[in-house]
Order: C-alpha cells, then structure tokens, then sequence
C-alpha cells in the first residue's frame, strides 16, 4: 500500500486551492482603482507567484492521479474503479478522465496552460482577467477538494483510499490494508481511441469560453467597454472551432461505437455541450460585427456571457445527477449539487448585474439597418442560432425544472417529449435551413457594395444553380424509388445555397487577389455538414431486409425480425447486392496486426491469456509460434463478415464486434459497428443478436464410436477421418509433469469448404484418468478420447454437438456521410484561417473596404471616459 503520492496529491490540490485564492485577490488588488495597464507591481508580482504556484501545484496533481491509475494502485478507488491490470496505455489515459473528479483536473489543468498564455501575451489586460481566471480556478479546485468542515463537504478527492469509500465491506474490518489484485476496468464504451483525445479537446473548448468571458467582464469592471474586443476575438474564433471540432468528435465516436445507426441521439449530455457551442458562434458574430462595422457591441456583451453561463449550467447538468435516467451518460451525484449551484449562481449573478449595471454606458450604433445592409442579415444569423439553443435548452431542462418544483413541494407532471430525436430534429432541421441560407446571403452581401445591382448580380448564379441541382437531386431521389417531404427539399435547397454562395465568394476574393476569407471557408465547411447530415439521416437505407419470409425468433421485435439478416456461419448470404458469409469469432492480440481466429487460441484459467494452438502469422511475419503464451484482450469479440459484391466480384471483411460488460445492460453484451468507407457512402454494420460468448454451450449427450486408426465416423453433416495417435503437446495446457502420459487423437474433420485438425487428449496422471476434448467452432462439434485399448488397438471417441454458430447482422447505407466530417475539416480549416489572418501584427486583413465602414463609424456614441 503506497499512501505517498496519494499525501502528496492531496496536499497539492489544497496548495492548488489557496495558490488560486492568493493569486485571486492579489490580482484584484494590483488592478483596483487603476486604469487597465497600470497596475500595482507589487501586487501583481504577488499574483503572478501564486498562479505560478497553482500552476505547479496542478501539474503534481496531474502527475499523482496519473501514478495511481498507470501503476494499479488500487489501494485508491479511483484507480480501482476505473481501471484493471490489463488495459493498454491509452486507455489508462482514457480513465484519467472517466470520473468526475478527473474530468474536473482536466478542465482546471487547461485553464492553467490558458492563464499562462494570458500572461505572456495580453500582459495589458493581465490583472483584471486573471483575477477572474483565478476566481475560477479557486471554484472549479474546490470541487476535487475532499474537505469535510463539520458536516459540510468540500469536493470529492481523487486521492480517496477505498477502505475510507467502502468502510462497511467486512474485508476492511479484518484487513484494512487490503489491496483488491485488479480494479473493475474502464468502461466498455470508453475503450476507443477517440476517447482519448475527444474529452481533452472538448474540456479546452470548455475552458477556452472562460477567455472572452473574462475579457468581457474586465471591459465592464475597468469600464473599457470597447476595447476587449479585439484581444478577445482571436481566442472566440479559437473556442468556436476546438468546441465545434469537439463535439463533431464525440458524434464520431458514437457513430463509430454505438449501434443506434447514427451519430447524434439528442441525448441530455450532448445537449449540454451543443448549446453554449451555438450560442459561442452567435457571440463570435457579434465581436466582428463591432470590430468591422462598429455595431452590435451590447449583443457582444450578452451572448459572451450568455455561453460562459451555459458552460456553467451543462457542468451542473451533468454533474449534478438532476437528470437521472434521461441520460445514459451523465455522472452520478457525488454530493456536490450544492457546491455545483453556487459555482453557477455566483459567477451568474455577478456578471449579470455588472453587465446591467454598464449597459446604458455600452456604445451602440444609431445606424439605421435596411435589406441591403449586411450587418442586419448577420443579426439575423446569430438569432435564429440564439433561437435555436433556446429551443434544445427548453427541453433539456425540464427534469432540472421538475427538480426545482418539487425542492419547494410543488409536484409537477411535466414530462419531456416521448419521441425526443423527432421533436429536437424537427425544430433543428428549420434551423439548418436558416443557417445555411444567411451564411451565403451574408458572406456575399459582406464583400459587395451595398447597392442593389450588386447584390442581384451577385446572386443570380448560385441561386440558378441552386434551384438546378435542387431539381436533380430532386429527380434522382425519385428515380431510385425514394419519397422526399418538401423540408428535406428545403433544407437541401438551403444547403446547396449556402455550398455555392460561400464557394463562389471565396473564388471571388482568389480572383481579386485578397487573402482567403476564414468566415467563408467556414461558412462553407457548415453548409456541407448540413448537406452531410441531410443525406446520411434522411436518407439511410437498411439493406440488410429479411426476405426468407421466416421469423428468426418470436423473442425478437418486429424490428429485429424485419431489419436484419441470419447468417450461419460458412454459409453464404444474400443481402440485396452483396454476399455475406461469417466466417468466425475473433480476439484483438496486442502487438499483432489486425484480429486473430479464437480457434487458433486454446483459452486458459487466466482470461487475458492464452496459448497458441497454431502459428500466429499477420502480414507474413509469425508474432507466435505453438505453444506459445498469447495475450488477448477477451472483453471484445469481433464477427468476421465478408462481403462481396455480386456484380463486380470485389470484396471487403468488416469485424463489428460485441464487448462482454454486465454494467452496460443489454443483457451484458454491447454491439458496436464495422463500418466500410467508400467516397459516396459508407456501409455501416453491426450484430444484434449472436451466441452469448460468455455462457457454456449447450453440447448434446455424448454418443460413443470405437475406432482404429484409418477409421471414418459422421458427424451429423460431416465426416472425420482418424489418422494416427501421438504425444500431446503443451498447446493444451496440460502443464505436464514427469511420470505423466499424455497421448492426442489426429483427426481430420471435413467440413463445408475446409478441413480442421482436431486432437483430444487422454491423460493419465497418478494413476488418474483425464480428458482434454478438441472444439470446432465453425462446426459445433466436440470430439473427447475416452478410452483407449492399446491390446486390441481401439479407441474410444466421443461425440457431442451444439448449436451452429451465427450472428443476426443489421447492415445500412449512409449516403454522403463524408460530407459532414469533411465539412467539420473545412470549419475548423475557416477558424483557424480567421485567427491566423486576425493574429498578423493585430490587423484584420480581410476587412472590407474603408467606404463600408466609415460610415457606422461616425455614427457611435462616444465611450464614457473611466
């Protein structure tokens, strides 16, 4: 038992936490009373110790949980909850996140690499934005604090032993210094490698909102209230596209693990992020309309604050276990739902009554707005983006809403919708609509002059060419059969507009020779993934139909029976275009390339290992010889299926798999697809039903054969020849000793399209009969030598059969999915590109001509002298 590093992660979280109050208060007495810049050194010299200081402190906490988790210390319950023995590195580094407590490291360790940024580079706005930082950082330590004061506690430690969690388990009575041999493991939905790098992009868009945010309440507090707009844009554009970018890669992930046939379900938690990242990009909207065109600096104001508040509310969301069963992945309640509402009421409340307390001093614009005017359709933009996370926010929040009726004792009885992916989808969809089409009208409007002539001229061609291809699109989708409702012809209209608008303002810019606008390049990555989401959703198509007219079990849904297709296994199947033939269930070997027959392994008492039964060869190269100890990952088995394709002859395997987890539901088994890319869709497959890999099978009674060598015996559809008798080899485990005699059965069984070397083993050891029986699993057959009787030359066999092995496959098209995460490419690419083009010696260099903003320049109140 090592209690060393987890003092020592303790007491650097307590240093983490008076660190950020020091340099909290330090830094709010360096800036007091000054204007912005002219600061107190003393003081300042003070903060800046302290959040060094914090900053240290949090790297050794980093460094301590990290310890536990690599090192199986699992005299620490967080070690031992949420990892084991046996899982590779980057899944250890996938349970550093998995918990509340390590969630919340995380998003504290990105604030502090943003508090140094800050401090190098905005050394200006330095004291009164970090003195939010640290207000921050002081509440978000406070949550992995695990202080009990009297019968008030203080955060939950990650340092916690797990006799001091489990104090009722008799096994702590008797030995507290017990140490379990392996933890529970990582969650089986977590075992992906986009769950490496999904939470860490995610938690820096989290904390990349706190830099506006801070910006913009340090303009308020020192009353410059227009000046931290420019130092604040860049970091916005940075939030919008890693949070963006981070939320598409939680949609892939569930697209490549789950096996709900999509990508995005509507669930609280995906609710909770997607949110502030629409009401993040309506805020960015109104920072460049003020940094351009001067005008739109209040809406700035509001929706800055309006998304740091919602990053707030999804924390508490999530954390809180208010929402109980309506998420399948939010975190359980660990006591903290009181500290998680004052960290959202406190920072609230106080940013916004100094934003009403300045609003009146906040300078607008007395420009008066026509159609022609592109900062009116840019309002419009972020509104109906506005409109549409109020609209998700509404719904989501309805059990935090019966939460609240019912801690004052009034009951209510509102219920969220019973079809939520129909009821967000149907409001969303209109949404996209709106989005795409302001994003071309806009972007061109932004590069033209302000006459009507222009406009018209400028919209003529990708208007003709959208109604044209909305035409074709049209008229291909009925020509293969296909309904289409008049909003998916809208939305394709809207998405085609807003692809041609935008790709035809960033060929116009080339062409005059001006740098390549972000905002287009964006805009244009969005459109896409409108197109991408309305092709691979709308249009989905279940090929996997069963046509035997046959149920396969009235166990089963409707949906099961109608939606899949049985496949035995070596048998061949037809589905619609391709043949299927599942051939085999399958390990992941670490260190050996792809998968690895479960017949070439014999299975041993310990899970994770295994021996080989015959050479282990990948890609021409023998990773083990027979005999050799082999170690498997068995939680997963992967289902090999071969397609082939009936008209052109080519092939491709696809391995969806099935993990093993009794903490998952479904029967304990969870399914997660295979999917094959080609460049217009992709075929997406997954198992619903297979033989439980974790139950014994159910083999018939044993029938008896006495044979010679050179005899033959059917075995139901098959027939096995026996070819010689040999000594055994180690490949079944026998572990033999000296003294021991241990003979095997050659026997050749021929099956549909291949033959299998079958060898059962007689064992006789201190005068003690043992029988090791041989499997074939593509067969379901097992044959045991019983007996042997070396005088007259005969042994006996026994034969047992069982089920045939199969899987109930369900297989879809997804139409043009690769443009929603080529478009998610192109987004990220735009918001990059406008923080590269608003970083060059603090110049916008795609600003518009001096005509077009002169004019609303002229026209804003002057700023109140602080």
């Amino acid at each position: 038992m090592n209690l060393l590093v987890g003092n020592i992660g303790h007491l650097s979280v307590i240093v983490a936490f008076a660190a950020a109050l020091v340099a909290a208060y330090s830094y709010f007495q360096a800036t007091r009373g000054r204007k912005l810049g002219d600061d107190d050194t003393n003081w300042l010299r003070i903060a800046r110790v302290a959040f060094f200081v914090h900053g240290a402190a949090v790297l050794t906490v980093v460094g301590c949980l990290f310890n536990i988790i690599q090192a199986h210390r699992y005299e620490y319950y967080y070690a031992w909850s949420h990892s084991s023995n046996h899982l590779p590195v980057e899944y250890m580094i996938s349970c550093f996140w998995e918990g509340q407590e390590g969630s919340f490291l995380l998003w504290i360790f990105w604030h502090v690499v943003l508090g140094f940024f800050i401090m190098r580079f905005n050394r200006k706005w330095e004291a009164p934005v970090m003195a939010i930082f640290s207000g921050v950082q002081l509440f978000l330590v406070s949550m992995i604090l695990g202080v009990v004061l009297g019968d008030v506690k203080i955060g939950s430690s990650p340092f916690i032993l797990l006799r001091d969690f489990m104090t009722d388990l008799p096994v702590f009575k008797m030995n507290p210094d017990f140490v379990p041999k392996d933890g529970t493991g990582l969650n089986a939905l977590l075992q992906n490698y986009w769950m490496v790098i999904h939470p860490p992009t995610l938690f820096l868009g989290f904390a990349l909102t706190l830099v506006p945010f801070a910006f913009a309440i340090a303009g308020l507090w020192k009353r410059e209230l227009t000046a931290w707009v420019k130092p604040a844009l860049p970091w916005t554009l940075i939030g919008g596209g890693v949070l963006g970018v981070g939320v598409v890669m939680g949609a892939y992930w569930a697209y490549e693990t789950l096996n709900f046939g999509g990508y995005w379900n509507w669930d609280p938690v995906e609710n909770a992020v997607y949110i502030p990242w629409l009401v993040l990009v309506a805020s960015l909207h109104g920072m460049v309309l003020w940094q351009k065109r001067r005008t739109g600096l209040r809406t700035s104001f509001a929706l800055v604050v309006a998304t740091f508040i919602l990053i707030l509310y999804a924390t508490f969301l999530t954390r809180s276990g208010v929402l109980g069963n309506a998420s399948v992945h939010s975190f359980t309640d660990l006591g903290l739902s009181g500290q998680l509402f004052i960290y959202l009421a406190v920072f609230s409340v106080l940013a916004i009554a100094l934003l009403v307390y300045r609003w009146k001093e906040i300078p607008i614009s007395e420009k008066e707005l026509t159609l022609y005017n592109p900062e009116l359709w840019v309002f419009v933009g972020a509104t109906v983006l506005c409109l549409g996370a109020f609209q998700v926010l509404f719904t989501t929040s309805i059990p935090v809403y019966n939460s609240f009726m019912g801690l004052i004792g009034i009951k209510t009885n509102v219920a969220l919708p019973a079809d939520q992916i129909a009821h967000y989808s149907k409001a969303q969809l209109w949404m996209g609509v709106f989005v795409a089409l302001l994003s071309g009208l806009a972007q061109i409007m932004w590069w033209q002059r302000n006459d009507k002539n222009t406009l018209v001229n400028s919209l003529t061609a990708p208007v003709l060419l959208t109604l044209l291809g909305t035409a074709l699109v049209v008229l291909l989708v009925r020509y293969n059969g296909l309904s289409i409702s008049p909003a998916y012809v809208v939305l394709t209209l809207a998405g085609l507009f807003g692809v041609l608008a935008n790709f035809g303002t960033i060929f116009t810019l080339l062409r005059r020779g001006i740098s390549l606008s972000g905002g287009a390049v964006a805009h244009l990555g969005i459109a896409l993934m409108l197109l991408g989401v309305l092709a691979s959703a709308g249009y989905s198509n279940i090929i996997s139909r069963n046509v035997s007219g046959l149920l396969y079990s009235r166990e089963f849904d409707e949906e099961l029976n109608r939606d899949n297709v049985l496949l035995w296994r070596n048998e061949t199947t037809t589905m619609q275009k391709y043949e299927l033939t599942y051939t085999g269930q399958y390990f992941d070997v670490p260190g050996v390339p792809g998968y690895v027959d479960k017949q070439f392994l014999f299975r041993t008492d310990d899970d994770y290992k295994a021996l080989a039964r015959a050479p282990i060869v990948a890609e021409g190269k023998t990773y083990y010889k027979t005999g050799d100890t082999v170690a498997i990952m068995p939680e997963n088995t992967y289902y090999r299926i071969t397609y082939k394709d009936k008209e052109s002859g080519e092939q491709f395997v696809l391995y969806p798999r099935a993990q093993v987890n009794d903490e998952m539901g479904g029967g304990g088994l969870l399914a997660s697809p295979a999917i094959k890319k080609f460049w217009g869709h992709d075929i997406y497959s997954h198992v619903s039903s297979v033989l439980d890999p974790r139950k014994e099978k159910q083999w018939s009674d044993v029938k008896e054969h006495v044979l010679a060598v050179g005899d033959t015996i059917f075995l139901n559809d098959y027939f096995a020849v026996f070819r010689a008798i040999e000594p055994a080899h180690e490949t079944a485990g026998l572990n033999l000793q000296k003294g021991d005699l241990a003979l095997q059965a050659d026997m050749i069984v021929h099956g549909e399209k291949r033959q299998y070397h079958v060898h059962p083993v007689f064992v006789v050891r201190n005068r003690l009969v043992g029988r090791v029986p041989d499997e074939v699993d593509d067969l379901g057959v097992r044959l045991s030598l019983n007996n042997i009787d070396p005088v007259a030359g005969k042994f006996t066999f026994g034969v047992s059969t069982t089920q045939k092995d199969y899987v109930i496959l369900k297989a879809m098209e997804k139409p043009f999915i690769n443009l929603l995460w080529s478009g998610t490419l192109l987004m990220a690419l735009g918001f990059g590109l406008s923080v590269r083009q608003r970083g060059r010696k603090g110049v916008i260099t795609e600003a518009p001509d001096a005509a077009s903003t002169a004019a609303p320049a002229r026209n804003v109140r002057p700023q109140p002298v602080s």
